[in-house]
């Protein structure tokens, strides 16, 4: 229910303000003054701090059991360091108590593990990576607001780049693993269900560098994500590892 003020109060505020500006000897038309001129007294108030920007990362101390829900059994281990050879740092997709859910190659694509907050050092990163498939783009952000587009190469009829939420777990020279993958690669926690017949190349997906720069924009791998070198090296200089990574058809 509103209730409506008393126009007795109301008036009785109005005379007492009257008579205190006379008392100061405001009494001219450069003295008056209207709601509005006492508004600033009210915005210059100190405001509430801002909130922690960006994404909360959390680096495993050792190797860190998990379990597929807040305080489960444990389930299995991530490793202290990836199998590329990378210090492990994990994307937190959520938080329960004393309980962090976390994007891993450990398990299926989609599928959050969840850690104890004690076990893991927490630090927050501002960049986010989103690819757009049916634009054939990635692009770069920082806290939010685009930075970088990059035209890429996505997964060919029947080997698709898988869709949801991934992280960056390794940052990887693309010489070290042949020619087609470019100056860099950035490996993903994402998996491809679906390799082609006779691959022999695993089943991680990546973003990485070409060697057929006239496929990228197109639908021609085996669902990675090809962009050109100099994209590439740009997202290995400002990208750290266990940055979000979020793919939509």
């Amino acid at each position: 229910m509103r209730v409506r003020p008393s126009l007795l109060l109301v008036a009785t505020a109005l005379a007492a303000f009257l008579v205190a500006q006379t008392a100061l000897g405001s009494t001219g038309p450069e003295d008056s003054g209207t709601l509005a001129d006492f508004q600033p007294a009210v915005a210059a108030a100190k405001p509430a701090p801002p909130r922690p920007q960006g994404h909360l990362l959390a680096q495993p101390r050792g190797d860190l059991a998990y379990s597929l829900r807040p305080g489960g059994a444990a389930a299995g281990t991530i490793a202290r360091v990836t199998e590329f050879g990378s210090r492990e740092v994990l994307s937190v997709a959520a938080r329960r108590g004393a309980w962090l859910a976390v994007v891993t190659s450990a398990l299926p694509n989609n599928q959050l593990a969840w850690v104890k907050r004690s076990a893991v050092t927490l630090r927050r990163t501002r960049w986010t990576l989103r690819a757009d498939l049916s634009e054939h783009t990635v692009t770069l952000l920082r806290a939010g607001h685009a930075v970088r587009r990059i035209a890429v190469a996505i997964g060919r009829a029947g080997s698709e780049t898988p869709t949801g939420r991934f992280a960056v777990t390794d940052k990887i020279a693309g010489t070290s693993y042949g020619p087609y993958y470019g100056c860099c690669i950035l490996a993903l926690n994402a998996h491809q269900p679906h390799t082609p017949p006779g691959w022999t190349g695993g089943n991680r997906i990546a973003i990485h560098g070409t060697d057929s720069p006239s496929s990228i924009g197109t639908a021609a791998s085996a669902g990675c994500l090809r962009a050109g070198d100099a994209d590439l090296q740009a997202l290995m200089e400002r990208v750290p590892v266990g940055t979000p990574v979020f793919i939509s058809a």
